[in-house]
């Protein structure tokens, strides 16, 4: 069983020492080099790492790396383990192992929204205009997804950070659904838009493909390194349902 998890990274990290992890420069283009490998070479979207933020890396995985489970994490965010060397929490290969002989697909434990939906946590933090234009290219490209896109009116919970391990055959399918519909929102949204804000709609996107597919999966529970705890993160997204979207 080959497994390669990329582990998207824009500035000097720390990486695991692990075969299994490929530390990847995300929107390498005209950056200088970190002296990882790059997501600029092979076919890639590295251009488009303002709008899509660690998403060019998912790109850039599946068109340029063949294994039989591929995956994506962050520099900061990894799935939970035994560990391996320099990263005593992070998921080695015996833990990834172990999972997918339960489930093909890995994602990340889902990120609770107790008092709103998806659907409205998105309009308070970001443009929901662009989720609505996303809904409207899934309508038209893909309309048996629908129904589970108008879903995130209702769900209060999704997977989140764009993190996942598959089967390679899912994946290849996931990006391929997934860009298709995400660098076509690209094109019909207004210029001068937030960073990243095609990697926040691929968030959303995942739970409507895997109901959709009704893909079998596992949870993990994720390590961070220097990221805000999540009771700052609740507190912002309150501030941000009763002030409105900052």
């Amino acid at each position: 069983m080959e497994i390669k998890i990329v582990v998207a990274t824009h500035k000097q990290a720390a990486m695991p020492k692990d075969d299994m992890y490929l530390p990847l420069q995300v929107g390498a283009a005209g950056s200088p080099g970190l002296g990882i490998q790059r997501d600029d070479v092979g076919e890639n979207i590295s251009k488009k790492h303002d709008m899509f933020a660690e998403l060019t890396g998912m790109y850039w995985a599946w068109k340029n790396v063949n294994a039989d489970y591929i995956g994506l994490v962050h520099y900061r965010r990894y799935f939970r383990g035994r560990g391996v060397e320099g990263f005593k929490e992070i998921a080695n290969m015996d833990d990834v192992q172990g999972l997918l002989h339960v489930a093909p697909v890995i994602l990340p434990r889902k990120r609770n929204y107790y008092v709103e939906t998806v659907y409205s946590q998105f309009a308070h933090a970001h443009d929901v205009m662009n989720l609505d234009v996303a809904g409207c290219v899934v309508k038209e490209k893909y309309p048996e997804y629908y129904s589970a896109f108008e879903n995130l009116k209702n769900r209060r919970s999704t997977h989140i950070c764009n993190m996942c391990i598959m089967r390679k055959d899912y994946f290849y399918e996931y990006c391929s659904w997934l860009f298709d519909i995400l660098l076509e929102v690209g094109l019909r949204l207004p210029d001068n838009q937030e960073p990243r804000c095609l990697g926040y709609i691929g968030e959303r996107l995942l739970d409507v493909w895997l109901e959709t597919r009704q893909v079998k999966y596992v949870e993990k529970s994720v390590v961070c390194y220097g990221v805000e705890n999540t009771v700052c993160k609740g507190i912002k997204m309150l501030k941000r349902k009763v002030f409105g979207r900052k």
